[in-house]
């Protein structure tokens, strides 16, 4: 059985604890590789590697580490298919899927290679008589990120790149559920000149999370993944002084107004719903139909739910794969078996013929007239459950998504240029899409939610991912005059 080994130093490590995690393949439900969980030791040193390699490559000047991260974007382009691959045998999306999350990481990398102009201080002259004034922006030390299983590859790049290009030095803690992306991205940083040490990894769990929380050396944590992890990290970490940015979970709502085009919300209901098994933080999984547009828009999204191809990855033919794990795809699918009297299950997930076969499978579900209460609209599912709530006017709809406990993404599709811009004014929510259901910013934009989406000040990667990584400075400075002053600078005087 093959090991997916810890990147430390500048090469592949294999594992010296004794605890072995499984890597599935989710298309086959069988296992094919094992990480062995890193030790506290072992992760300390990962840390202590970082440190020792900070001093160096915070000197390194910022067309060094802009070269690092240009070679770095050609490396990956380079390898687009073979990452992809690896994205789609551990996680299980199709390759497609995988594809469109290497599209939006290079787009972090291109960002992260304009730090020579992004991390540009102020300078304010004779500030006072002979006082200059001006301000720089210096990095942390040794940051650290702990990434989910839904974007193996994409998430660590919104936050390494950036901490990298202003000068930190990284410690990962992947998903142990699709690990060796990790490794990859981990030599290609260092075929594109990063010195040894400056990005480690370590495979693992809660013992390598507790040990990064509590590591003296570590400056900030980066996370991704569930509200109640999110919220422990967060209160952890900065108890432990460290600066923490935690991305909790979702329920993200679509809001579809009677004027809207019933096709185009339909086709985005599922591709925003279904695409990557649902198992994405902006997955739109509650549709809010507004008023006569519900019961066209409800069959619109069950006719296409019919033509969805599930299957694996390997199929050119599939458009949705399966779920990660087996006690996943069961969790998700007993919500389908929970569903209250007042729900109606319009199409059953359960009995998709694909969801028979040894893999992790689980076929596209729609519910509509769904409860408030009802675990179904309350619940992250994080599957291809896509939930329907009816609503009589704009105003019940926008109190749906503000009364939610979560304010990571919404969206809204309408005609109404007035009604848009009023939504996107009303709405309690960090990213908001109008005719666009999945409205994930662009990478020189900032991603992230508001309530318990978020715990922390900062949005990831964009400005805000540059503003995490370092930390201000501002020096006030004055020089004698070269015409008054009595000592002799090689200035001639001024009478």
């Amino acid at each position: 059985m093959r090991e997916i080994k810890h990147w430390l130093d500048g090469g592949a490590v294999s594992g010296a604890g004794d605890r072995r995690l499984p890597v599935w393949d989710p298309a086959t439900g069988e296992q094919q590789a094992y990480v062995v969980a890193a030790t506290a030791d072992e992760t300390a040193r990962a840390v202590a590697s970082a440190a020792k390699a900070f001093p160096a490559w915070r000197a390194a000047s910022l067309s060094r580490r802009s070269e690092v991260m240009f070679r770095f974007r050609e490396l990956v382009d380079a390898n687009r298919k073979e990452i992809a691959s690896l994205v789609s045998q551990e996680h299980g999306k199709t390759v497609a899927d995988a594809g469109g999350e290497l599209a939006r990481g290079l787009e972090n990398i291109e960002f992260a290679a304009g730090a020579p102009h992004l991390l540009k201080g102020g300078y304010s002259e004779q500030a006072s008589s002979g006082v200059d004034v001006y301000s720089i922006r210096q990095p942390l030390g040794v940051v650290a990120g702990i990434t989910p299983f839904n974007f193996p590859a994409m998430v660590p790049m919104w936050m390494f790149c950036n901490a990298l290009v202003c000068g930190n030095t990284f410690v990962l803690k992947p998903s142990e559920k699709d690990p060796s992306v990790s490794l990859m991205m981990a030599d290609l940083l260092r075929q594109a000149g990063l010195p040894d040490g400056a990005f480690n990894v370590v495979q693992g769990d809660r013992e390598a999370v507790e040990t990064l929380i509590a590591h003296p050396d570590v400056q900030a944590l980066s996370f991704v993944g569930s509200t109640p992890v999110a919220r422990s990290i967060y209160e952890q970490g900065t108890r432990a002084g460290k600066r923490v940015q935690a991305l909790g979970g979702a329920k993200n709502h679509m809001v579809v107004l009677p004027d809207a085009d019933v096709d185009s919300a339909a086709d985005a209901a599922v591709s925003a719903g279904f695409g990557s098994a649902g198992e994405r933080c902006m997955a739109v999984s509650v549709v809010v139909a507004v008023g006569a547009v519900g019961d066209p828009l409800v069959a619109a999204i069950r006719d296409r739910i019919g033509r969805i191809a599930v299957g694996p990855a390997s199929d050119p033919s599939a458009e949705m794969g399966p779920l990660i794990s087996r006690e996943h795809r069961d969790k998700v699918a007993g919500y389908l078996a929970a569903a209250g009297a007042a729900d109606v299950v319009v199409v059953d997930g359960r009995d998709a013929p694909i969801s028979d076969g040894p893999g992790f499978f689980l076929g596209a579900s729609l519910v509509d007239k769904v409860a408030t209460d009802s675990p179904l609209y309350t619940d992250e599912i994080f599957g291809p459950v896509l939930s329907v709530v009816r609503a009589d006017t704009y105003e019940q709809a926008l109190e749906l998504v503000n009364d939610n406990e979560f304010g990571n993404g919404t969206a809204i599709f309408t005609r109404d240029g007035g009604a848009a811009r009023r939504f996107q004014y009303d709405v309690n929510c960090g990213m908001v899409g109008v005719n666009v259901p999945v409205p994930v910013p662009v990478a020189y934009y900032s991603f992230g939610g508001w309530k318990s989406s978020l715990f922390g000040d900062l949005h990831m990667y964009g400005p805000e991912g540059l503003q995490f990584y370092t930390r201000s400075k501002v020096v006030t400075s004055r020089w004698p005059d070269p015409a008054t002053s009595e000592v002799d600078l090689g200035f001639p005087k001024v009478r």
